[in-house]
């Protein structure tokens, strides 16, 4: 049995990933709404009732803004820390909001989600590693270094959704003022493409078959420079680049030295720019 996952958007204009078995789902963020979840979702052939839980990374509107409606309108639970919700100005019925700690595992249907600290400019930032049958995912986007939380856990995963939201020269060279380079460069802001290109080359295990880059900066970034020099390094992992115009395909993590399967292709990609600042 497998692990699903899916980009259903990934960027400053929202970010929502889908991670699921045959049976049970979840969504790592909502930044985009109901509605466009519902159409991406469609698209992509996966049942919206197989999500049972959304999980919440942190507070800022490009993770969130989607939530409120889309888990009043299916009664989803919103599992979210008490300091991201009290700075999140989410208004979530009191029964469907369920508070998590970082490495305590929450167990939805067959699924495993493990939060765990990350380094990020929100008050109770967290990333997840979601598991069945011992296949495991990941979720490193946000991040503002590769510190030991996250290499432990990218060290486990069969499949990552991975930042690479910045190439050090257009960010340096760009009209960025220089505390929103500071910002972003500074540690708690966002991961460099050379910053996750090494967590990739140097911490990859070798069960990896997919690897999703995301969270591309619309003005410090470009998905063809990010491709490529990835792509040197890729060996069998399949290198995505995931879009903040539309949803990626579904692809099947079969778990350890599995074949690369796409379990549906996207034929055509009507926009290939990517955004995070």
């Amino acid at each position: 049995m497998s692990l699903f996952l899916a980009s259903l958007n990934s960027g400053s204009n929202g970010n929502c990933y889908y991670i699921g078995n045959d049976d049970e789902a979840v969504l790592i963020d909502v930044g985009i709404c109901c509605r466009e979840t519902e159409k991406r979702m469609k698209r992509l052939g996966l049942d919206i009732s197989r999500v049972k839980a959304i999980f919440v990374s942190h507070e800022h509107s490009d993770h969130i803004s989607g939530i409120q409606v889309l888990s009043a309108k299916y009664r989803l639970p919103v599992y979210i820390t008490n300091e991201t919700l009290n700075n999140s100005r989410l208004t979530i019925d009191k029964d469907l909001t369920i508070p998590f700690a970082a490495n305590e595992p929450v167990v939805i249907g067959g699924l495993i989600v493990n939060a765990f600290r990350k380094c990020h400019d929100a008050c109770d930032p967290h990333s997840f590693t979601v598991s069945f049958n011992n296949i495991n995912v990941g979720v490193f986007t946000d991040i503002g270094k590769a510190c030991e939380e996250v290499i432990h856990h990218f060290k486990k995963c069969d499949a990552a959704i991975l930042e690479a939201n910045y190439d050090v020269t257009m960010l340096a060279c760009g009209n960025y003022p220089y505390y929103l380079k500071k910002r972003i460069s500074g540690g708690n802001g966002h991961l460099s493409n050379e910053e996750a290109l090494h967590l990739f080359t140097k911490y990859r295990p070798a069960s990896m078959t997919h690897l999703v880059l995301s969270h591309l900066s619309k003005n410090n970034n470009c998905p063809i420079l990010v491709r490529q020099l990835f792509s040197k390094y890729a060996g069998k992992t399949a290198i995505i680049v995931a879009s903040r115009y539309e949803e990626t395909a579904v692809f099947e993590i079969r778990g350890k030295y599995s074949a690369i399967k796409p379990r549906k292709i996207i034929v055509k990609n009507r926009h290939l720019q990517l955004s995070m600042f």
